[in-house]
């Protein structure tokens, strides 16, 4: 099966919060899962991504 036939959510990336890893389509539960990502790269860098929307929405609170 190439990658453009799978569901769209199995060809994102999505950060585990759990393990901190990448993951490539819905491998972990949805409780871990961040995202999803058009990239490896954007996954990687979720957890900064979550912490920069987190400041950004308490700044709107304000």
């Amino acid at each position: 099966m190439s990658d453009s036939e799978l569901p769209e959510d199995d060809r994102k990336w999505w950060w585990n919060s759990k393990t901190g890893a990448v993951e490539h389509g819905v491998v972990s539960a949805a409780m871990y899962r961040v995202g999803p990502f058009d990239t490896r790269e954007e996954a990687e860098h979720a957890p900064e991504t979550l912490q920069e929307n987190s400041r950004k929405w308490a700044a709107e609170d304000d």
